[in-house]
């Protein structure tokens, strides 16, 4: 194969993409980039610069926060996980971390990249696609315990309430919507305790990236 190894793994809120890219990463020595945490922290500068995160002027603004807020366990939060959805339906947003993304993209030897529009935007020359879903369901109970294993107040019904809102909201934005690229691959992880999925996912990257 020619070419960067470039995997793209794209997927809604809490569908497992995160933990799967990074396991990618880890087995095939590539680096990894949660683009996710990008809007978050424009969503999170939003917030702690007095702003409105549906109001362009006010998101764009927040695109210069400082690379040390990537660090802030605040970005993790179901709060600013709503922030950065809103934020980033901002055609201004998106064009300010697209280049940011695409260098990480082609550096040289490839990396993998998980987030919402990685091979239909970022990297859609990338070999290996994959695209990663769960239902509402599922994805709630796992976000829901990973709220509670922090101590964080929130209800099931809440979770569910939100990952629907945040999926049409992701699904229907004028700018770089979340959809499968159609030549990626498609993982539906409902069924799938972590260690099956990434075994899955690993095999499925494996495929697409052979000679």
């Amino acid at each position: 194969m020619s070419g960067p190894r470039i995997i793209a793994v794209d997927g809604p809120t809490a569908s497992g993409k995160g933990t799967i890219a990074k396991a990618l990463a880890t087995h095939f020595g590539l680096p990894h980039l949660d683009t996710g945490l990008l809007y978050r922290a424009v969503g999170r500068q939003v917030a702690l610069n007095g702003g409105n995160p549906d109001l362009a002027s006010d998101a764009e603004a927040a695109c210069a926060f400082p690379d040390a807020l990537l660090a802030d366990p605040e970005l993790r939060s179901e709060a600013t996980g709503g922030l950065a959805s809103r934020i980033s339906v901002h055609p201004g947003v998106r064009r300010a971390l697209y280049e940011r993304q695409r260098a990480f993209a082609l550096q040289p030897g490839g990396a993998v990249l998980d987030g919402r529009d990685i091979g239909t935007v970022i990297a859609p020359e990338a070999p290996a696609k994959l695209f990663v879903t769960a239902s509402v369901p599922a994805r709630a109970q796992r976000r829901w315990a990973e709220m509670q294993a922090q101590g964080r107040a929130v209800t099931l019904a809440e979770i569910e309430a939100d990952l629907a809102a945040r999926d049409l909201r992701d699904s229907t934005r004028a700018e770089a919507p979340l959809a499968a690229a159609p030549d990626a691959v498609l993982l539906d992880t409902s069924a799938l305790t972590r260690e099956a999925a990434v075994t899955e996912a690993i095999r499925l990257v494996a495929q697409q990236l052979a000679p």
